[in-house]
């Protein structure tokens, strides 16, 4: 009897190790959108095994641009994305379920940076300017600096140049005369002799210009995967915040970063600027809104809390996950 007992618990046991965790792995395709140090809380997840941990299979992805993630997300071959926050207040007004489940960033992590003859802002009347997308982040971080220049947009020239990479190939060519960067990109425009004109992070406004979104749909047919890629992107947030070594690992792998002073400024930068409480800003959505009510008349009647389900974020505050060392 003895020995059937013992039998029956080590088959038990190995159900338990074996079999379990594969039944519970979800699976789910996230997208990360920018080559930037704003996507170290995905990056993090997925090369440290906190995805898996927490009973998800992760099929990450790259496809550039927060306009071209929301139609990937809307066609469901997405998931999740990381996206700028006005991206998906537009798409919502003009009729699509995208919704921002967690904040990446409330500031704008970018540089205009100009070639050594520009000196001011102002200065780029009549200049070509490099983004990535019309419709990306960076679009919409020119627009911000410029028109607080003063200038207007028939008074510039903005390119479209896919990559942030592409954009600082591109300057050093002499192609264009500045670009919207973000780091590590930044880093390497500062260290090769270009002027940064307008650092957005310092001196620009609270501004949710990255974000998690998804659908309306997909949460409500998957709330616990939902639950799980944000639990996973906070611990990872709070990793990378408190191990220097593990963000500035994966960094140097998804941006090819190879430089170590690059490589620790772009770390550093972001260990500021990544919320460590991932709530998307109120105010700054009330900023975009605002904005948008001139051409959107649908704007006029929308609140902030329209475009947010915050309730998974709110559910690990409630849980004392911002406890540990390193939240702020």
């Amino acid at each position: 009897m003895k020995r059937l007992y013992f039998l029956v618990v080590a088959i038990f046991f190995t159900l338990t190790i074996f079999v379990t965790p594969s039944r519970g792995q979800m699976k789910v395709r996230i997208n990360w959108s920018a080559v930037s140090g704003a996507m170290s809380g995905l990056w993090v997840a997925y090369e440290e095994g906190i995805f898996k941990k927490n009973g998800l299979e992760v099929e990450l992805l790259h496809i550039p641009s927060s306009s071209r993630a929301i139609q990937t997300m809307l066609a469901s071959e997405i998931a999740f994305s990381t996206v700028d926050a006005l991206n998906t207040i537009q798409a919502n007004l003009g009729g699509a379920d995208v919704v921002m489940v967690a904040g990446v960033t409330n500031r704008m992590v970018f540089s205009l940076m100009g070639r050594p003859e520009i000196k001011r802002v102002i200065d780029l009347r009549g200049r070509k300017i490099g983004i990535t997308r019309i419709g990306s982040s960076t679009h919409t971080a020119s627009l911000y600096v410029l028109s607080k220049a003063g200038l207007k947009p028939s008074e510039y020239q903005l390119l479209p140049l896919v990559v942030a990479p592409n954009i600082f190939t591109a300057l050093t060519a002499g192609q264009i005369d500045a670009g919207i960067l973000s780091p590590p990109t930044n880093s390497r425009a500062r260290k090769a002799g270009f002027n940064e004109l307008a650092n957005l992070a310092k001196d620009g406004p609270e501004y949710p210009s990255v974000v998690i979104s998804t659908t309306r749909s997909y949460i409500k047919a998957n709330e616990e995967i939902t639950r799980r890629v944000v639990r996973s992107y906070v611990e990872a947030i709070l990793l990378f915040k408190t191990d220097k070594q593990v963000g500035m690992k994966a960094i140097q792998k998804y941006a090819r970063v190879k430089d170590p002073d690059i490589l620790e400024d772009t770390y550093n930068q972001f260990r500021d600027y990544l919320e460590s409480i991932p709530y998307v800003s109120i105010r700054g959505l009330g900023t975009i809104v605002a904005e948008l009510t001139e051409k959107e008349p649908k704007a006029r009647q929308a609140k902030p809390e329209d475009f947010l389900d915050m309730r998974f974020v709110s559910e690990l505050e409630k849980e004392g996950s911002f406890k540990s060392p390193g939240a702020k």
